[in-house]
Formats: structure tokens, sequence, C-alpha cells
């Protein structure tokens, strides 16, 4: 991993408030208007991902951060899956959106949907917003992806629920683990690699560097019970965690962080 400066040099400082983000900004108007326009005639989102992948090769561009993709061969196992990603930075979205050769949908906090154009394309393309507020409110999420991955629509999911303040992966919620069993579908890791020394969680310039998006191989879902959900979103942390730091995620692995159990019943406790 590329260390990042801090404070970051002047001439990147410079040349990211003046060159790159204005044109991120307007990329992100045109092409979000541009989906909005085209999904009163696109029924499917067939078109509107086809945007989406512009948008996002641009500003992948704008970064000037190229992006390598390790283990495709790993895409072509399971036509349906859900995809869990380690989350670093409010750049992981274009990354993914770039490098995913098939049209997938995203599970991402409702409050995304507030931000003009990309609330407005993230409402019109059909991805899938996740509202944490009440449990209630969660299953309902989550009802709503297992349907889209019945559908055979691929998921794509930051389980983290929320991007890392320090690089290295947190503790996993148990949706993405959820979705992949109630759908009876395989989980297929990924790792980001760099994309947290791009553009860290606070800030507001960036420093380019190569990135990857690492792709393991999928986890089955077939024999896991209902009862087994924290035992499979384990076995998914561990994948996570392993790619990225075999792959130069960060210098040194901490203490890997336990997974999550929640105070009130599961989702999936809650649904028998």
């Amino acid at each position: 991993m590329i260390p990042r400066p801090s404070p970051l040099p002047r001439r990147y400082s410079m040349f990211s408030n003046v060159v790159q983000a204005p044109l991120f900004a307007l990329a992100t108007i045109g092409f979000g208007s541009l989906s909005i326009a085209s999904s009163f005639l696109d029924r499917d989102g067939r078109f509107q991902h086809k945007i989406a992948r512009i948008w996002a090769r641009t500003t992948i561009r704008l970064s000037l951060s190229p992006v390598t993709m390790i283990g495709e061969e790993n895409l072509r196992r399971a036509p349906v899956a859900v995809y869990a990603c380690n989350h670093t930075s409010y750049m992981d979205t274009p990354v993914l959106f770039s490098a995913l050769p098939f049209q997938f949908r995203i599970l991402a906090k409702q409050q995304l949907w507030k931000m003009p154009f990309i609330g407005w394309h993230l409402d019109r393309s059909g991805q899938i917003p996740v509202d944490t507020t009440t449990q209630r409110s969660s299953i309902a999420s989550l009802s709503a992806g297992v349907r889209a991955l019945k559908g055979g629509m691929p998921l794509v999911v930051f389980p983290e629920g929320g991007r890392t303040m320090t690089g290295h992966p947190q503790t996993f919620l148990s949706g993405a683990a959820y979705l992949a069993l109630r759908a009876q579908v395989p989980l297929v890791p990924m790792a980001l690699i760099d994309v947290y020394g791009l553009l860290p969680i606070h800030a507001r310039q960036f420093h380019p560097r190569p990135l990857k998006l690492v792709i393991g191989e999928p986890i089955p879902t077939e024999g896991y019970t209902t009862r087994q959900i924290d035992v499979l979103n384990e076995r998914l942390r561990q994948d996570v965690c392993r790619l990225y730091y075999e792959h130069g995620g960060m210098a040194a692995c901490p203490t890997a962080p336990p997974i999550a159990v929640a105070s009130e019943p599961t989702p999936l406790e809650h649904s028998r």
C-alpha cells in the first residue's frame, strides 16, 4: 500500500481542488441527469447501469488511479451471488461499477438517497436502500434484496455498514450472509486495495495511486442453516481480510475484530 502523506503536498491538493473536484461534480451531475431521464424508458435498468459504468470510469480516470482486477475468473463461477466487499472510501462505488462486468444492484445506507443526483439515480435505477432505524425496517430492506436475488439480479454489499476510519476492515454485520442464505446463492468475497489511500473518509483531495479489486472464490451456502449465520459471516470476514492483507491492503494485520452479535434477535430469527 502506498502511504498517503499528511498533510497532502500542495501540488496534489491544488490540482484536486481546482481540476479534479469540479470535473467530478460535473460528471456526477451530467451522468446523473442522463440516468434519471433514461429511467422513464429503461424498464429493466440495463441502460442506466451502462450510464453508471461510464460515470464510474470517467471519475476513476479523473482520479488518475487505474484499476487492476485480480481473480476475475471467480466472477464466472456463479451467475447470481452476493458480492461482499470491504468499505474503505467514497471511491469504492466508482471502482466497483467500473470494474465488474455485469449488471448488479447495490445495498446502501438510506441516507445516500437524500443526496442530489446520486440519490435520484439510486432511486430511479432500482438500487436498494437499507433503513436501519428499526428491526422491522431492516428486515424489509433485506427482504427486498432477497427478492432481487431470487429474480436473478446479483447484489453488491458492504458488510461493515460504513467506511473504515483506519484502512483496516471493521466488524462485519450479518446482512450479506443473511441475503445469501435466504436466497440460496453463493457469497463472493472481494477486497479493494489502496482505495483508502486515494480518498479516505473525511478527506477531500485525491492522492492518485494504482488500485486493485481482488475477487475471491465463491463461498457456497448449501449446508448452512439459519442458526449458522454467524459461522457463515465469520467465514466471509476471514476471506475478505485474507484477500485484503495478502494483496497489500495495509502494512500489517491487526487483531481481527469480533463478529457483531446483535443484542436483539437477528433478522433471521424474526423471519422464522
